[in-house]
């Protein structure tokens, strides 16, 4: 039975507010998973595709990347997962027959919502040069009609390959492999708009770019601080790993602008404690940060250690660290009056953080976005790291850095190669394995690709999954980039907002789900995905595809490559297409810490990748030690009378995907323009709880970025600042203001004034 989609838009401008809930998950959570999942799905195939996910032998959920422990819950998903999975296992189908009704106009007006919420693509289809409509193409004219484009460019340097985190290892090596033998380090992805600041920071502290905690150490913490994070939204099954933690002891710092449900009490809807009784308090200690103030907030801890008699691990800072000298001259400088202003809290607070700081042996810190979308990011990771080092909180049980990726495999896709300034061990290792020679020359990231688009520099934009118009900043610039392209390809599940801002021609290319069976000439298939944590494992999907004519993502990447670079490749395409153990042989003699990937890759449960801070206190830095730095404490300062905004998720959301119009925990319904301010910041503006306000973001480039019509709630966030959802003020977030070194946009500290809307 296929399930029909809703008509039309609903109303989004008129959203109902209530009183933001105090716990996150329980009754509610399983009930609202369930009622959307038979939406799409309907009972049985819900029952069928939900006891599979993120099972050893089943598939690894759509949504987040946050690691399986070793004994898996028979529903071992959350609330998002569910909805992730539903989404993409919908009976919902977009035929050529929705396009012939439905103009490329006219989808342009529609919200992300409604597209999404239209169901499975079915076939490829093909928007010619003038045209109205997307019509049908075949496969083979579609892929011919690529490598027309590619072929006729000046440079290779003129084509553009973005990856979102949801393909596979597999998928993403053939294609970074396929973009280099083509001549081009222009791979972006969606790490550049998100964790980037993070593989940054940890490269030159620590020579990994990725966390060193297993999910094992969460457990067996004294301490574990949240910074910048929220996972009752963003990764619920992390309130799980924290819920066991406290219950080993651990005390929690939650450091953010606004209160969260889910670091406030978790009701774990696995137990019967959670779903009956009270749930289980999480946070001991709520420290609401002004936005951009965590820089700040470190080096008042890391001040407070060094002044603390003992505190400080000298062992280990003079075995195994480098520069701390530096670093502790710049600490103790440190100033209180800087500080509070930085971060908007009393010294009381900072100093019962250090309390709790010092009495513990084992720390992990846990951030995501909220740390990582600044200018000042970097140095922001890299005091966090200071902060570890101090007391030898790295390589040791129950410690470390803990990036918490939001994506599914955008990890593994990092790891497999899809980056636009790979290492030269990299690309000799694939010069070897493949016999030809990898351009070096660094190509895009995000925000210069859209730069290049933008002036011309680039003719052809290839997408491997995403929504990169929604995702991307500075709405505006980044759609007019887009159509000035000759051709936009976009392989995909659903619709979404960037198959409506095209080329002067463009593609898209249907593809496999995580969730449905993969069979090629050599059998069928499974693929692998690394978590937040770098364990990597199998996922093999069990559901017949949504159509005939879908292809598997290394099926397309082939046959694309096939097309384009004809028989002069020195890769054997058709082969790896066939059998993904080959591809996995082929990783294996690329890619450190894959070495007999195929025989790990059966095990259940997959195997975990090396970490040399973590597992031998080593550090492949340019020192050969772990880096303290001494960077100035930076933070935003604000003219008078604006605030500070964050874009974030509402919880019926997941990255551009938007499954419904409420945010539960916080409080709103029916819709997604507000604008969360506090009460005093709201008054002082003129702005009454429920009337309605523009946002027009001030950047020094003079440009006009207005996002029009938000209600405005009154909120307890952090004085001085304001929060609203993504995609929808995108638009406020100038291309340029992005995070110095990882070159990340600055999502999390855009200045906005606030005046009043006809809107209301």
């Amino acid at each position: 039975m296929t399930r029909k989609p809703p008509s039309s838009d609903p109303v989004q401008d008129a959203p109902q507010v209530g009183e933001p809930a105090r716990a996150a998950a329980g009754l509610p959570a399983v009930g609202h998973s369930l009622r959307m999942a038979r939406q799409q799905m309907g009972v049985k195939r819900t029952a069928l595709t939900l006891l599979r996910v993120n099972q050893k032998d089943g598939f690894d959920c759509p949504g987040c990347a946050w690691p399986e422990g070793e004994k898996r819950h028979t529903a071992e998903f959350c609330e998002n997962g569910a909805k992730a999975v539903a989404e993409e296992a919908t009976t919902r189908r977009v035929t050529r027959d929705f396009f012939a009704a439905h103009p490329v106009a006219g989808l342009a007006e529609r919200s992300g919502y409604w597209l999404g919420q239209q169901g499975r693509l079915t076939e490829p289809m093909y928007l010619p040069e003038g045209g109205e409509h997307y019509e049908p193409i075949g496969w083979d004219a579609a892929f011919a009609l690529i490598a027309e484009e590619l072929r006729g460019l000046a440079s290779p340097d003129e084509a553009v390959f973005y990856t979102s985190g949801r393909t596979s290892n597999e998928a993403a090596f053939l294609y970074q492999l396929f973009a280099r033998e083509f001549g081009t380090n222009n791979l972006p992805d969606c790490s550049n708009m998100c964790h980037e600041s993070s593989g940054s920071a940890l490269t030159e502290t620590l020579g990994v770019g990725k966390g060193s905690v297993l999910l094992e150490d969460l457990h067996r913490a004294d301490l574990i601080i949240v910074a910048g994070q929220n996972p009752g939204t963003n990764h619920p099954r992390m309130l799980s790993a924290l819920e066991k933690a406290k219950a080993g002891g651990a005390r929690i710092i939650t450091v953010n602008p606004l209160p969260e449900a889910g670091m406030e009490r978790f009701k774990n809807p696995q137990t019967a404690k959670g779903l009956a009784a009270g749930g289980t308090p999480l946070t001991d200690l709520f420290l609401q940060i002004r936005l951009g103030g965590d820089q700040a907030l470190f080096r008042a801890l890391n001040r407070i250690v060094l002044e603390r008699e003992g505190a400080v691990d000298e062992e280990f800072v003079r075995e195994h660290t480098h520069g701390f000298a530096e670093f502790a001259q710049a600490a103790r400088a440190t100033d209180w009056a800087s500080t509070l202003a930085a971060t908007g809290l009393e010294r009381a607070e900072i100093e019962r953080a250090a309390e709790l700081v010092l009495a513990s042996e084992r720390t992990v810190v846990c951030w995501a976005m909220g740390l990582t979308q600044h200018k000042h990011a970097v140095p922001t990771i890299r005091e966090v790291v200071n902060f570890l080092l101090l007391r030898g909180n790295i390589g040791r049980p129950g410690a470390g850095v803990c990036p918490v990726r939001g994506h599914s495999n955008v990890q593994g896709d990092r790891t497999m190669g899809i980056f636009e300034r790979p290492a030269p061990a990299f690309l000799d290792a694939l010069e070897q394995e493949f016999g030809f020679a990898p351009p070096r020359a660094h190509g895009y990231d995000v925000v210069r690709a859209i730069r290049a688009m933008r002036d011309g520099q680039v003719k052809v934009f290839l997408a491997m999954g995403g929504n990169f118009v929604a995702a991307s900043p500075d709405t505006g610039v980044t759609e007019a980039a887009m159509r000035r392209a000759r051709l936009t390809v976009h392989v995909s599940t659903k619709l979404n907002r960037s198959h409506c801002v095209t080329g002067a021609r463009a593609l898209i290319l249907p593809t496999l789900g995580r969730t449905e069976r993969d069979t090629r000439p050599g059998g069928d298939q499974f693929v692998t995905v690394e978590d937040s944590m770098g364990m990597v494992h199998a996922s093999r999907g069990r559901l017949e595809p949504a159509s005939p004519l879908l292809r598997s993502e290394p099926a397309i990447v082939a046959g694309l490559a096939q097309a384009v670079l004809g028989s002069g490749s020195a890769v054997p395409w058709a082969e790896l297409a066939d059998d993904y153990g080959l591809v996995r042989d082929r990783i294996a003699r690329v890619v450190p810490g894959f070495e007999d990937f195929n025989t790990k890759a059966a095990r259940p449960g997959g195997f975990t990748l090396p970490h040399a801070p973590r597992d031998r206190r080593r550090f492949p830095t340019a020192t050969g030690k772990a880096n303290f730095t001494a960077a100035p404490v930076e933070y935003p300062r604000l003219p008078e009378g604006r605030l500070l905004l964050q874009t974030l998720r509402s919880h019926d959301q997941y990255n551009t995907t938007v499954y419904g119009l409420d945010d539960r925990y916080r409080g709103i319904r029916d819709g997604r323009r507000v604008v969360l301010v506090h009460p005093a910041d709201a008054a002082g503006l003129g702005l009454p709880d429920g009337s309605y306000a523009d946002l027009t973001g001030e950047w020094d480039d003079g440009q006009q970025r207005v996002a029009r019509g938000f209600r405005v709630v009154h909120y307890p966030t952090a004085r001085g600042c304001a929060a609203a959802y993504y995609p929808e003020t995108n638009v406020l977030v100038p291309l340029d203001a992005t995070a110095d070194t990882s070159n990340t946009p600055a999502s999390k500290s855009v200045v906005i004034r606030l005046t009043p809307s006809a809107a209301g």
